[in-house]
């Protein structure tokens, strides 16, 4: 039986591979520390999806592990020897990455190599998919000629009529800390595949999302707008008018793709993976589209100054995927993944 090792195994793409994998009939192993609820309080808690995964999976074994400690990674991985590894273990928010830059550096760059040396010395043919994110291009995007349209803003230029590209400049713009040290492991798994010859891929996330979300403010765009639609909260709109574009890809369809990528490993690729244009929306759309389903009006406040090193306009050209696996398509809609975040929170919430 194959096994797999999944970090972050209990937040929303860890938890999706997780099951995706059981159900193909994988011994799976997930690593989580539960490092989220530290990061943004209770609202991030992710034990419930852990609990959920111990109950569900027939081939499900937690492991209750930091991938900053070293010794425990280079003794786990040197014990499991794993047949992948699935790195979406991360500290995930702009915000939160400036008030604790070392917590941030340390579980996103210093535990993605941790992972990468371990997985080199012990099982380096095991190929090794780390979820990156599409804050590696910084806020270059925003440099694009953009359009303000009524609901939204989009490209002005035809060479993104498709969206950003993998070949899109990383250097010379303002990231967040988040987004350095996200792009400083995502050159560092590029590396250890070209370097080192091991199969290896960086998929940059747009808007990763789905009902297994635990959604807070400072990360997990649709599933906190979402939630705040629920319970009648008030939504703060950060700047741009509210017309700032983003695409928003299910947590499954990224399990189906790295399913893909793992039966047809490559060597230090880079995947720009979201929902395209056509799974785009702004934020004013997405308030539009959530009070449609759920019947409530939208309750929001506004905010003129952006967030710094915010994209005005986001989404993903997915040529370069569909090409290397053109087996792998969106399965999920955008109405879809609307719809089950919001049946959703009605479930959690009776």
């Amino acid at each position: 039986m194959k096994k797999i090792l999944v970090t972050g195994s209990s937040g929303l793409i860890g938890s999706e591979v997780c099951s995706y994998f059981d159900r193909k009939g994988w011994e799976i192993h997930g690593l989580d520390n539960n490092q989220r609820a530290v990061f943004f309080g209770p609202g991030g808690d992710t034990r419930a999806n852990q609990q959920r995964l111990q109950r569900e999976l027939k081939r499900f074994h937690h492991v209750e592990a930091d991938i900053r400690d070293r010794e425990r990674i280079l003794t786990l991985i040197s014990e499991l020897k794993p047949d992948a590894v699935v790195h979406t273990a991360a500290q995930p928010s702009h915000d939160r990455s400036a008030a604790i830059p070392f917590d941030d550096f340390d579980t996103n760059t210093v535990g993605t190599v941790n992972l990468l040396e371990a997985v080199r010395r012990h099982c380096g043919d095991s190929p090794f998919v780390h979820m990156s994110t599409n804050k590696v291009y910084g806020d270059a995007p925003n440099r694009i000629r953009m359009q303000e349209l009524g609901s939204r803003w989009d490209f002005d230029d035809p060479a993104y009529v498709n969206g950003i590209a993998e070949d899109f400049d990383i250097d010379q713009s303002t990231h967040s800390p988040f987004g350095a040290s996200k792009l400083a492991s995502d050159i560092m798994v590029q590396e250890y595949g070209r370097y080192f010859g091991m199969s290896t891929c960086c998929l940059r996330g747009g808007c990763l999302t789905g009902p297994n979300h635990s959604g807070v403010e400072l990360h997990g765009f649709l599933s906190y707008l979402v939630k705040c639609n629920v319970e009648e909260k008030t939504y703060t709109v950060f700047g741009y008018k509210g017309k700032q574009v983003r695409d928003n890809i299910h947590s499954f369809d990224v399990a189906s793709f790295i399913d893909r990528f793992l039966e047809k490993p490559r060597s230090g690729e880079v995947y720009n993976i979201g929902g395209g244009k056509d799974n785009s929306c702004s934020i004013l759309e997405a308030f539009e589209m959530i009070s449609r389903i759920s019947g409530k009006e939208m309750k929001y406040k506004y905010d003129e100054k952006a967030r710094v090193g915010d994209h005005i306009c986001y989404f993903s050209d997915l040529r370069k995927m569909q090409t290397h696996y053109p087996g792998w398509t969106l399965t999920k809609s955008l109405e879809d993944t609307f719809r089950e975040i919001y049946e959703s929170y009605n479930v959690k919430g009776a």
